[in-house]
């Protein structure tokens, strides 16, 4: 996942004294929040001309065309509109950039983003208010992320407010594209340690496994009384998450089947399939998590196993399946 770091956020530097700070720890683009001011493009004429970084400009008006010509003498790379300052303007500039968003906030719905398919390459998911430094990560924006990447699966997602180190895996694991950080970066200890932290480290942790999961009704299930062959391959189809979920009545979880047990079922009964039993391909004893496991117990977890973990079915305290976690999107998301 790219890290898109907050030119503005240390307010104690000169901006190009922040940009080299930013250049010097890695960061993958630098992130302009413009609020309907055209100075900003002041600055973004002297970030550019003192790095090769990409620029990435939030802009947060409701009349974007008149941004239109300074967007032509200063091109950026990224180009995000605010969505609930537009105010029925749908007219976007059409040069000045490489790359065209949209952001959306909390509270708007995701289909907000369907009139501009044609024309926008990513959604910019708002977690906290915009323009806003320092906001906590609301955590119902996990469930927008899958829900975004279900609905609109060859669109980018990048994701901006309350990003932190913890926030960060999680968001790698759903295969979000770019984050932008801002005051996290500059209220660590080093601005290079925070950058690690976000890209890759196991850090204190506060969200439980029930906050980012997969709920229960995104998860891949066949209930006891309707396992049969076809509902099983259809159920792993439809999900594409290579198992599904065996439940009881109560949705309590029975086992899982995978795509390596429908194989080895069929290998095994390949010169006589009415011989198959679907009861027998059930893994009864699958590895599992518990939904109110943190993320550093998570990663814990996982590392102590002693097969590679695509994919882990998520009960509650008493066994009942609540969801699933699937690890496929963490590579996904550093493409």
């Amino acid at each position: 996942m790219k890290i898109s770091a907050s030119i503005y956020a240390n307010g104690e530097k000169d901006v190009l004294d922040t940009v080299k700070e930013l250049e010097a720890h890695h960061a993958d683009l630098l992130h302009i929040d413009c609020k309907d001011d055209l100075s900003v493009f002041e600055d973004v004429s002297r970030v550019r001309r003192c790095t090769s970084l990409p620029l990435d400009l939030h802009l947060i008006t409701s009349k974007p065309l008149e941004y239109s010509a300074a967007l032509e003498v200063n091109p950026v790379d990224y180009l995000t509109i605010q969505y609930e300052n537009l105010n029925g303007s749908r007219e976007l500039p059409s040069k000045g950039f490489k790359k065209l968003g949209l952001a959306l906030t909390s509270d708007t719905p995701l289909d907000a983003f369907e009139e501009f398919t044609d024309s926008c390459d990513f959604v910019l998911l708002m977690a906290t208010e915009p323009g806003v430094s320092g906001g906590t990560f609301n955590k119902q924006n996990f469930r927008r992320i899958r829900e975004f990447k279900r609905k609109f699966p060859n669109k980018r997602v990048h994701v901006d407010g309350g990003v932190n180190a913890e926030v960060s895996f999680i968001l790698r694991n759903l295969g979000v594209h770019c984050a932008v950080s801002g005051s996290y970066l500059f209220k660590q200890d080093s601005v290079g340690g925070a950058m690690l932290n976000l890209k890759n480290a196991e850090v204190d942790s506060h969200y439980r496994v029930a906050d980012f999961m997969r709920d229960i009704d995104e998860t891949p299930t066949v209930n006891l009384s309707d396992l049969t062959l076809k509902n099983v391959l259809q159920s792993i189809e439809d999900a594409k998450m290579a198992f599904t979920a065996v439940v009881d009545k109560a949705d309590f979880l029975s086992g899982i089947i995978s795509n390596a047990d429908v194989r080895k079922g069929l290998l095994k009964n390949i010169d006589n399939l009415n011989a198959l039993h679907v009861e027998s391909l059930i893994n009864a004893k699958p590895i599992t998590v518990k939904e109110d496991m943190n993320v550093t117990e998570l990663l814990r977890f996982v590392r102590h196993q002693s097969i590679p973990i695509n994919y882990l079915p998520v009960t509650d305290a008493e066994g009942k399946l609540t969801g699933s976690l699937t690890f496929n999107d963490l590579i996904k998301g550093e493409a």
